[in-house]
């Protein structure tokens, strides 16, 4: 795989060296927007999301500004981030993408690897990322029963990416507790037709990106491949990772268009591994020695194809999509994992936009199909990543199949009331081969029914107020204790259900953008993955808690408090993301009305930015966590608050040569990034990972 990554790079070089003048010349180049500056809101006194999509160029994939006005017709916390907030950086990890996004919680580990929570969603997850679905141009990046890995993200590759917190997600057939996230590719219709960029950094970071976009008649392609290679700052944590990304679009009439989507990614990833509070923070940049012995590692070779068909028919849209998703993952670590996995899926949404007895109606109803097989097998570790006895082999199924529907009815010409459902229909499927300790074969079926009711008003073309009442659902992943590695009779793990009330408001006038959400979730049976053994490796059962409550505050906001300081119409933006986490059982028997762990109750980020015209920018901004959190239910142990301060300066004209410079943790403040969680913890559990110190990273591209 690691050679066909390379391949396919070579090849896209050249062709991108080939092929810069067949792109269209009319094509339309990224627009500049400050952080804190978002495009404006479109309801609909404005512009509809079908006449947006017909503007935009292409059927299949709208451009930034179509997608805004569709997203913004949801009666909730969503957001759209254009690539002019993340690539004028290292663009590194889902981070340096969605950091800037309030509400959305990300612990970084190392490489690539972190954890991704909304709304407290997989808070205790020790690996992989649960309750939030992962998309990549609308199609699924999940396995079949949940998990997502995040090394197939690659922040160079995306035009724009939508975030739809809790059951915002509908539109995508999704109804978990964190929503869902879109990465979306460019086409050959809205893409320079050549982008090259090289970075560097501490700790060995390189990362190469070049792409080539075009479109010719009916035809556009986008193609995209980089390569990253990091030391990594701490021990035994080297990662390199390759990826490519392409699609390409055939427009079979003014009202149909498919297309046709690759991705083929490989990463070879070594782990440092968990330590004590007392070793992240006094010996930061040393590895675990357990897990060095052990040479643990996380190598994944992937491959997904899909397609995508819009087809428009006066006032209805319709999308049609299948797609396969095959990975291999080859996994060292307190055992020798390695299994394959095989991802087969199909979609079906209709979008209706029309007047009814003159008023507007959009109704919204799709299915989606995904079923998907684990081959998998665990063998001994004893040292050195060499294979051992085997000692545990089965075949994992999955099926996630859904219908769903969306209807909002605009009661006035700006307010909009909306309600909506979806039924899940899940099963985990686990066929035992290894039988010496015992037949340990299980299946489980889950059938879900979650509906939601909501209110949208334009109170202006520039601002809106929304609210909601939704229910949502999570089938547990293979991990939990059904599907168990332990022999004997063990209580069955139930799927999470969530109950969400939500209001908020956003908006934006020339100077002044907001995005604020207040909501409160009742759950039952919140999944938690608790640590069993605290020393050398961190697996964990999955179990369910019994009743918690999540509430909390996701607010944005950016002002232009200075303007034509140096230059006409140049601006000095405050921006701010700022989430606020009160997660806590309710009365639970064994845990009382304890904080959740995982996760400090205020999270901060804010910044002060100089932005002139002519694409030349600066300023320092701020990460902030003021107060300490809880690394287990007991309440016993906690993570520091600490706060780092960042500096970035750069030059973006939107075309030709652009550069960056930006500063991290200047202070090389030593402070814990993410922990793995227990029920009982203590001083001596190695449960933490320290966070990375001080860094600088730089970056040259070119757009043609």
């Amino acid at each position: 795989m690691s050679r066909l990554i390379r391949a396919l790079c070579a090849a896209s070089a050249a062709v991108a060296a080939t092929a810069s003048n067949a792109h269209s010349q009319n094509a339309p180049l990224p627009t500049i927007v400050v952080q804190g500056e978002r495009p404006a809101t479109s309801g609909p006194a404005t512009q509809s999301s079908q006449t947006a999509a017909k503007d935009s160029g292409s059927l299949t994939v709208p451009n930034t500004e179509a997608a805004t006005a569709a997203i913004n017709q949801t009666p909730g916390g969503v957001e759209v981030v254009p690539d002019t907030e993340f690539k004028n950086g290292p663009a590194n990890t889902i981070k340096d993408v969605l950091g800037w996004v309030p509400g959305i919680i990300i612990q970084t580990r190392w490489g690539p690897d972190g954890r991704v929570s909304i709304r407290g969603s997989g808070l205790t997850r020790n690996y992989g990322n649960r309750g939030v679905n992962m998309f990549m141009d609308g199609i699924p990046i999940n396995t079949a029963d949940g998990l997502t890995d995040l090394f197939e993200i690659d922040p160079t590759a995306y035009r724009y990416v939508e975030v739809f917190k809790g059951a915002n997600a509908l539109r995508f057939g999704t109804n978990s507790l964190g929503g869902a996230i879109n990465f979306v590719s460019p086409t050959g219709r809205d893409a320079p037709s050549f982008d090259a960029r090289i970075d560097g950094g501490s700790f060995g970071y390189v990362k190469s990106a070049v792409s080539t976009a075009g479109a010719r008649g009916p035809y556009d392609w986008y193609i995209n491949a980089s390569a990253q290679y990091e030391n990594g700052y701490r021990e035994h944590s080297r990662n390199d990772v390759e990826r490519f990304n392409a699609n390409f679009g055939h427009q079979l009439s003014p009202d149909a268009e498919t297309r046709f989507y690759l991705d083929a990614n490989t990463w070879r990833g070594r782990l440092p591994g968990e330590v004590t509070k007392d070793q992240a923070l006094n010996n930061p940049r040393a590895a675990n020695p357990e897990w060095v012995r052990q040479d643990q590692q996380r190598n994944i070779d992937s491959i997904r194809l899909a397609n995508k068909t819009t087809l428009r028919f006066d006032s209805t849209t319709v999308d049609l999509g299948v797609f396969t998703h095959q990975r291999h993952v080859d996994h060292p670590i307190y055992r020798y994992l390695d299994y394959t996995v095989a991802d087969y899926g199909g979609f079906a949404r209709a979008t209706d936009d029309r007047m009814i007895g003159g008023f507007r109606n959009r109704f919204i109803a799709g299915v989606n199909l995904q079923t998907g097989t684990n081959d998998y097998a665990e063998y001994e570790n004893p040292a050195g990543a060499v294979k051992g006895a085997l000692l545990r082999s089965e075949l994992q199924k999955s099926q996630n199949h859904s219908v769903y529907f969306e209807n909002s009815f605009y009661v006035l010409r700006n307010v909009a009331l909306i309600g909506g459902g979806q039924f899940l229909h899940a099963v985990r499927d686990r066929q035992d081969r290894f039988l010496s300790d015992g037949d340990q074969t299980v299946s489980r079926t889950y059938d879900k029914f979650s509906p939601k009711v909501g209110v949208l008003w334009d109170a202006s073309p520039n601002w809106q107020v929304f609210g909601n009442i939704s229910r949502s659902a999570e089938v547990p992943t293979f991990d939990a204790r059904t599907f168990s590695t332990f022999s004997g009779a063990l209580p069955d793990v139930d799927a999470q259900t969530a109950t969400t009330y939500e209001i908020g408001t956003r908006g934006r006038t020339p100077d002044f953008t907001w995005d604020v959400s207040l909501y409160r979730a009742h759950l039952r049976n919140e999944l938690q993955c608790l640590t069993t053994n605290v020393f050398f490796y961190s697996p964990c059962n999955v179990v369910n808690a019994d009743r918690t409550v999540h509430q909390g505050v996701e607010a944005g906001i950016g002002l232009a408090f200075l303007k034509s300081v140096f230059a006409h119409d140049d601006r000095v933006w405050f921006n701010l993301a700022y989430t606020y986490n009160d997660f806590r059982f309710d009365n639970d028997a064994t845990w009382g009305n304890n904080r959740l762990p995982g996760v400090a109750p205020h999270n901060i980020r804010t910044e002060v930015l100089y932005k002139h015209p002519g694409g030349f920018y600066a300023g320092p901004n701020v990460e902030w966590m003021p107060q300490a959190f809880f690394v287990d239910n007991a309440n016993t142990f906690t993570v520091d608050s600490y706060a780092l301060l960042n500096f970035k300066i750069g030059y973006d004209p939107g075309k030709g040569w652009s550069s960056y410079l930006e500063g991290r943790n200047l202070f090389d403040k030593r402070y814990i990034s993410t922990t793995i969680t227990a029920g009982t913890a203590d001083p001596t559990a190695e449960l933490f990972n320290p966070g990375m110190g001080r860094s600088v990273y730089g970056g040259l591209r070119y757009r043609m």
